[in-house]
C-alpha cells in the first residue's frame, strides 16, 4: 500500500517532463519506449523523411572531448539538444550468432542498416551463409522515397557500404579490390564491388570521398572497360568533384560528389599523443593537405537536403544518412585535434539536419554512432603508460587525453561500450532507455511505414 502514492508522482513526474520535451529513459512506459504513443500531439506519428547521422567512433569521451574544447565544460553541442536521449548497444556475432563484444563499423553498420547483426567486417550478409539482407535504403527505394548518402569517408568504406551494397568483406571497395570477395564478383553472378553496386542501385545523391574507387577499371560484365565513374554517368549521374560544382548541381538526375582521391582530409591538425604527453598545444584549425574547394560536411549536408527535397523526395519523402567518418580515424591515430575537428564538423552537420527538421517537422533526426573507441580525458598529474597529449581547450584551461588501447606505435582500437543514440520528430521516443543497434532499423522502418 506504502508504495502506492510514490508510484502515481512517479508517473505524473514522467508524464511532465514528458510534455515539457525532456527524455526520461528510466521512467519511460513501455508505450513510450515502443512508439504506441506519441511524446506530443504536435509530432506526427509517421515520418515523411529520416535524416540519420553518424559519428563513426563518436563514443561519450569523443563527445565530451569535444564539448570541454570547443564550447567548455559547462557548454552543449548541437548534438546535445536533442529532447530523446537513450543509448544503444553495439556487438557483433560470430559465424555462429555469439556475441563479439567488439564490432567494426562494417558490422555495426550492417545491425541499422538490416535490423540483424553480423560478424566483423561483412556488409549487409548474414554471419553463417553469407546471404544479403535487404537495407532500409533498399525498402525506402521500393516505397518510393528518395535516398541519400554523405561521408567524410570514402563513400565505399563500411559506413556508407551498407546501405546500398552487400559484400563479404568491407575490402572489396573497387573492382580492383575483389580479393576476399570471390563469390561477390560479376564473373561469378555476384553484385560486383561496393562502388559498382552504389552507383547499380540509382543512390540519388552520393557524396563523400573514394575517387580513386571509382576510377578503377571494371574487368567484367556489361560495364567492362568502363570505370566505375563511367558507369555512374553512363546511368545518368551528375559528377561533381567540389564544392562549386556540387553548388551547382540540379535537381532530377543522380549526383555523385567525389571530393578526395581517399579519404577527405580533415579539418584540423595537431601533435599526435605520444609516450610521456605532449606540450601543452592548441589545435590549428586548418590542414595543408585539405584541397581548396573540398566542401565541408555540412555544407554536403545542405545540399543533399536540397536536393532530396524535390522531385519525388518532395512528394514521397527521403532516407538521408550522413556519416562524420574521421573521428574514429584521427581515433585510431591517437590524433587529439584531428579527432576533436571532426566531431565539430559532425556537429555542424547536425545543426543543419535539425534547423531543416525544424521547417519539416514530419521529419525524424538520429544522431548516435557506430561504436565506442578510446580516447579518454585523464587528470593532468597521471602518467598514462601509453599515448597522451594535453590540449589548451577554447576555455584556456588544459586538458589531458589519453590513448590506450593498444601498444604505442599500433592502431588504436575500438571499444564495447554502448553509445548514445539521441532524436527528434516521429517515433522519436523509440531511442529512450537501452536499446540494441539493430532495433534502429525497426525505428526507421516504423517511422517511415516501409514494407
Amino acid at each position: 500500500m506504502g508504495s502506492r502514492p510514490y508510484r502515481r508522482r512517479l508517473a505524473w513526474g514522467a508524464a511532465a517532463l514528458l510534455v515539457a520535451g525532456i527524455a526520461v529513459p528510466a521512467a519511460a512506459s513501455a508505450a513510450e519506449h515502443h512508439g504506441s504513443s506519441d511524446v506530443s500531439s504536435h509530432t506526427p506519428k509517421k515520418a515523411k523523411n529520416v535524416i540519420l547521422l553518424i559519428g563513426d567512433g563518436m563514443g561519450d569521451s569523443e563527445i565530451t572531448l569535444a564539448r570541454d574544447y570547443t564550447v567548455g565544460a559547462a557548454g552543449r553541442l548541437n548534438m546535445d539538444k536533442f529532447p530523446m536521449t537513450g543509448a544503444y548497444t553495439t556487438y557483433a556475432v560470430d559465424k555462429n550468432g555469439k556475441p563479439d563484444y567488439v564490432t567494426d563499423s562494417a558490422a555495426s553498420g550492417t545491425g541499422w542498416a538490416t535490423g540483424r547483426k553480423t560478424v566483423n567486417g561483412r556488409i549487409s550478409k548474414t554471419p553463417g551463409t553469407d546471404k544479403p539482407m535487404t537495407t532500409v535504403l533498399e525498402l525506402a527505394q521500393r516505397n518510393g522515397l528518395a535516398t541519400g548518402s554523405v561521408t567524410t569517408a570514402e563513400l565505399t568504406d563500411a559506413t556508407p557500404a551498407v546501405l546500398a551494397s552487400h559484400a563479404t568483406d568491407r575490402s572489396c571497395q573497387g573492382p580492383a579490390d575483389m580479393k576476399a570477395c570471390p563469390n561477390d564478383t560479376v564473373a561469378k553472378g555476384g553484385p560486383g564491388s561496393i562502388a559498382e553496386q552504389s552507383v547499380n542501385h540509382k543512390v540519388d545523391v552520393l557524396l563523400g570521398g573514394g575517387k580513386n574507387r571509382f576510377d578503377q577499371k571494371i574487368t567484367e560484365g556489361r560495364y567492362q572497360g568502363m570505370t566505375v565513374t563511367q558507369q555512374a554517368e553512363k546511368l545518368g549521374y551528375q559528377i561533381v568533384t567540389d564544392a562549386k560544382g556540387l553548388s551547382a548541381a540540379k535537381s532530377g538526375k543522380p549526383v555523385l560528389g567525389l571530393f578526395a582521391p581517399g579519404n577527405v582530409p580533415v579539418e584540423w591538425t595537431g601533435k599526435n599523443a605520444a609516450v610521456g604527453g605532449t606540450a601543452a598545444q592548441r589545435c590549428v584549425t586548418s590542414n595543408p593537405e585539405r584541397k581548396a574547394g573540398t566542401p565541408d560536411l555540412e555544407s554536403q549536408t545542405r545540399k543533399a537536403l536540397e536536393l532530396l527535397n524535390t522531385g519525388k523526395g518532395k512528394k514521397n519523402g527521403f532516407f538521408l544518412q550522413v556519416e562524420g567518418a574521421s573521428i574514429d580515424k584521427r581515433d585510431h591515430a591517437a590524433d587529439p585535434c584531428g579527432q576533436i575537428g571532426e566531431t565539430a564538423a559532425f556537429d555542424r552537420a547536425v545543426k543543419a539536419a535539425r534547423e531543416y527538421a525544424a521547417q519539416h517537422p514530419d521529419t525524424l533526426v538520429v544522431t548516435t554512432a557506430d561504436h565506442g573507441h578510446s580516447s579518454q580525458i585523464v587528470p593532468l598529474e597521471a602518467n598514462p603508460p601509453g599515448l597522451s597529449s594535453t590540449l589548451i581547450t577554447n576555455e584556456g584551461q588544459q586538458l589531458k587525453v589519453n590513448y590506450s588501447t593498444n601498444t604505442p606505435g599500433q592502431s588504436q582500437e575500438h571499444t564495447g561500450t554502448e553509445v548514445r543514440i539521441a532524436a527528434q520528430g516521429p517515433q522519436s521516443q523509440r531511442v529512450l532507455g537501452v536499446t540494441d543497434q539493430t532495433e534502429l532499423f525497426t525505428t526507421i522502418r516504423t517511422a517511415l511505414s516501409l514494407r
